[in-house]
């Protein structure tokens, strides 16, 4: 077997020139957003935190945006990324399916994030803006949003979940080389997180309370703009990059793919491989597309589809999605970026339509399927992918079971080199 082979034509894939906007496309118009009194929030409303170009694609009906080419220059440091045929786990697991992954974990930091960092950044350097604030799970948006801060020259701070940064401590030691500020959320810095502390003063902390800190402090400065690594409409659009490439690597290949798989906290990882195939989902072509969640925060598949805010303090606009509620607290599981208590509106859109489908999965099966693709690719996968390649190895091998096969594709959104304590104590 040639490298060619394995990676997929990687030398022949190109790095797409613009983004890919799905809003047209949807089966239904997205609700809009709401403030507090529940009327839509206006566009001017957002500009207090966002720069312009970020919130014209937020809101954009123009069904492709051109990347502009000092982003392009920067996905170019690690795109296209590989898709790889996991024959050696096809191997392992018995099974005649193919299994393809889409290698996100080359980026700088590690994980998909980087596609929309360098965007965000970028947009806020043109705007004038010279500090940026943003929250962070176990880690991996923050590390992208300390490089991209870095690549375009801006300063960074960064809220992380305190059971996160406890148990990623090196993540927190990359942001702060690239120049990023790191503090633990719950922290003392915000009105939210003093009033979490007062509430409670051993809580592990919420990606929802860590985006109210942020957010907080953003409106406070005005040379400091919040940024978001997930579930917003323009950080999807940037990350459908994953998506087309896989399009033409697939193509390259002679594939057509029957299953699309990725894990899903917020949606921008999910969103970039998925949304790019919304046409064909919506055209009846045989192809199933599957969310993969944990059973302890089962946004997809047991919360409820409603107006819910984004964030613990209710600073965001309350948007259409599925949430378990701004109060829900998650357990303290490794997958830090899944411990979400609600869902991109896209992604919620596709579900409510029935074009997509979600599956939770528990801890046992994460961490099984983790360490065979150890064993077998010698990837260690983020706990957060791990759960979108437990989803897959069950869908082939209950597909072995049926006697049927099939083409299985699934993202790789991060490598789990970071998050090594949760393959010594994984449950």
């Amino acid at each position: 077997m040639s490298i060619e082979e394995n990676k997929i034509f990687l030398p022949k894939t190109q790095i797409p020139k613009n983004w890919y906007n799905v809003l047209p496309d949807l089966p239904e118009p997205l609700g809009p957003y709401l403030g507090p009194d529940r009327q839509p929030v206006k566009v001017s409303d957002l500009a207090a935190i966002f720069p312009k170009d970020l919130i014209e694609q937020e809101v954009s009906s123009q069904a492709i945006h051109p990347i502009p080419e000092p982003v392009l220059e920067a996905l170019s440091i690690w795109r296209p990324t590989p898709l790889v045929r996991a024959r050696r786990l096809e191997k392992a697991l018995g099974v005649k399916s193919r299994i393809y992954y889409k290698d996100e974990s080359v980026s700088p930091s590690g994980s998909h994030k980087s596609n929309t960092a360098m965007a965000q950044a970028y947009y806020n350097q043109i705007a004038g803006i010279t500090r940026l604030t943003t929250e962070t799970g176990a880690g991996q948006w923050g590390t992208a949003l300390a490089i991209a801060a870095k690549h375009f020259g801006l300063d960074v701070r960064v809220f992380m979940v305190k059971v996160s940064l406890t148990q990623k401590p090196y993540r927190k030691v990359i942001m702060n080389l690239m120049g990023a500020e790191v503090f633990p959320s719950p922290s003392e810095l915000t009105k939210a997180g003093r009033e979490a502390l007062a509430k409670d003063p051993n809580t592990l902390g919420t990606l929802g309370l860590a985006i109210s800190e942020a957010v907080e402090e953003a409106v406070s400065r005005p040379d400091t703009n919040y940024v978001l690594g997930s579930v917003l409409n323009h950080v999807i659009l940037h990350q459908t990059v994953i998506g087309q490439e896989v399009q033409q690597q697939l193509a390259l290949a002679g594939e057509k793919p029957d299953y699309l798989i990725a894990c899903h906290g917020g949606g921008s990882n999910f969103g970039g491989l998925v949304t790019p195939y919304v046409p064909m989902l919506k055209s009846g072509e045989k192809l199933v597309a599957i969310a993969a969640e944990p059973a302890s925060c089962p946004t997809l598949t047991a919360g409820k589809f409603t107006y819910d805010a984004g964030d613990t303090a209710g600073f965001t606009p309350l948007m259409p999605m599925y949430s378990l509620g701004t109060d829900f607290q998650p357990p303290a599981i490794h997958a830090g970026g899944l411990r979400y208590h609600g869902a991109s509106p896209i992604v919620s859109s596709l579900l409510k339509s029935g074009l997509i489908q979600a599956q939770a999965v528990s801890a046992e099966d994460v961490f099984k399927y983790a360490k065979l693709l150890a064993y077998s690719e010698y990837v260690i996968p983020a706990p957060e992918s791990a759960h979108a390649l437990a989803v897959t190895c069950l869908k082939a091998l209950e597909l072995e079971k049926e006697g049927q096969s099939g083409c299985l594709v699934f993202t790789l959104s991060g490598h789990g080199l970071l998050d090594l304590s949760a393959y010594d104590q994984p449950i």
